[in-house]
């Protein structure tokens, strides 16, 4: 198998990317993602997206003949279709609030966090709660729905035509998987959706080919492979866990969502007050994982400053902060992390505010590794390039450990293609790993201190 084809969805943007036979990027297209409001609720505008991924597929194909495909997305969201396969309700945009009411009547009926070990979340963070709340505000079309589907899978079932559920969405903070028994929850029958669940099929299996229909559109050969599609977080993990062999790894995998995820899970640290939860990889593993929205945290934080983010900074903007405690306090987004609730705050005028928001990421990334409990190498993929000196302002914050530097700014769509050829591992998944050099910042431990304890009081303030 040579050419491959990924289709990847984050929360912000939309990527599709051709990989040659030893995974050489030969073209890619991306736009940002695509979004509707129907006067109800925000959803995911899926028959736009349809049309773009059909158009890129044939653009690709035009460059090298696609050979198989791959589907990896965000999670927290699914999608419910009728007999005929048309969608139930629009596809509902997980940053949707949900009534105060209706999460009160829910979280009577979630299961406990010890068995799912997915946290109570806000907004429609977890799937379990939208899929609540879409059954009482719309029961009779809800009614309706014979197939549910998570979302890399119902991009699956849309090129092939067959429906089946994977484990990375599935076990991604919905309450409705129990990772360590690897079974549903009770969620599943409370909400009588077992039912709608197709069979479960791994990340790396062969699903079937493409529909006559998608092959007349696209130009795609009819023996064309399509994958299962994996959970977006869950793929960039993979691709480390593919060519390490199972050797104990911390992954930092960063975008609108930054989640640290470890295969040597310490499950009794895990609290759901910290949003620190487990996730499943491809393998079926438990992963302990902590997140906050970085990404999103991280742009707020330069719009607050009147800062561009592509603007540079240096070690004299990082020592000002330092030196004059300018701190930016959490958080920045209503999506989640260690201190969900709080209202960020920044605290004196930064020379850099990209230097503050940099700072910002490696405190909170530092703070989630310890929850964690991490000793072992941490790994960063895309962070590598479009923000080193941050990198090097954790190491200097954890001198114990090891932190790697892939270089590659494709971690998500190479894990995906990496799933293409799970039992033919390539050599050189892993390229270009360079240890961290450390800055040299004097003070910056008593900084972290102090900022710990600003964070940790407001949140106590705001409990």
């Amino acid at each position: 198998m040579s050419n491959c084809f990924i289709f990847d969805i984050g929360k912000t943007n939309i990527k599709c990317v051709l990989f040659d036979g030893n995974g050489h990027q030969l073209w890619s297209r991306s736009r940002p993602n695509i979004y509707g409001y129907d006067g109800d609720y925000p959803y995911v505008d899926v028959d736009a997206i349809w049309d773009w991924l059909l158009r890129s597929i044939e653009l690709a194909n035009e460059v090298a003949t696609i050979e198989a495909i791959n589907v990896s997305t965000h999670g927290a969201c699914a999608v419910l279709l009728d007999k005929k396969g048309q969608l139930v309700l629009p596809v509902l945009d997980y940053e949707q609030p949900i009534p105060e009411s209706i999460s009160d009547e829910y979280n009577d009926i979630r299961p406990d966090f010890s068995d799912t070990f997915s946290p109570s979340l806000p907004l429609g963070l977890n799937l379990g709660r939208q899929l609540f709340w879409l059954k009482k505000r719309y029961a009779t079309e809800f009614n309706h729905a014979k197939t549910l589907l998570m979302y890399p899978q119902y991009w699956v079932w849309k090129l092939t035509g067959k429906a089946i559920t994977e484990v990375t969405s599935l076990g991604c903070h919905t309450d409705m998987w129990q990772p360590a028994q690897q079974r549903f929850s009770s969620l599943v029958d409370t909400l009588q959706i077992r039912g709608l669940m197709p069979p479960i099929k791994a990340a790396y299996d062969v699903i079937g080919q493409p529909r006559d229909e998608v092959c007349k559109q696209t130009k795609l050969t009819p023996n064309c492979q399509v994958f299962s599609g994996v959970h977006d977080s869950n793929a960039g993990f993979a691709r480390y866990l593919h060519s390490l062999s199972n050797k104990p790894i911390t992954l930092v995998s960063t975008g609108t969502w930054i989640i640290s995820m470890t295969n040597e899970p310490r499950l009794k640290v895990l609290q759901q007050s910290k949003d620190t939860l487990a996730n499943v990889s491809v393998s079926g593993q438990l992963l302990s994982c902590a997140r906050f929205m970085g990404g999103r945290e991280f742009e707020e934080i330069c719009l607050l400053t009147h800062t561009d983010e592509s603007a540079e900074y240096d070690i004299e903007d990082l020592w000002q902060l330092v030196i004059e405690d300018i701190f930016a306090l959490p958080c920045f987004s209503q999506g989640g992390g260690p201190f969900a609730g709080q209202h960020g705050e920044i605290i004196g005028k930064p020379q850099s505010g990209k230097a503050l928001a940099s700072m910002y990421l490696a405190l909170m990334i530092d703070y989630q590794l310890d929850l964690l409990g991490i000793v072992g190498d941490v790994v960063f993929g895309s962070m590598s390039k479009k923000n080193t000196l941050m990198c090097q302002v954790l190491a200097q914050l954890r001198p114990h450990q090891s932190i790697l530097l892939s270089g590659d700014s494709a971690g998500t769509v190479k894990g995906a293609w990496c799933l293409t050829r799970w039992d033919n591992p390539p050599a050189h998944t892993l390229l270009n790993l360079d240890v961290a050099k450390a800055t040299q910042i004097k003070g910056l431990a008593g900084y972290r201190d102090r900022w710990r304890n600003l964070s940790e009081m407001t949140n106590e303030i705001a409990c």
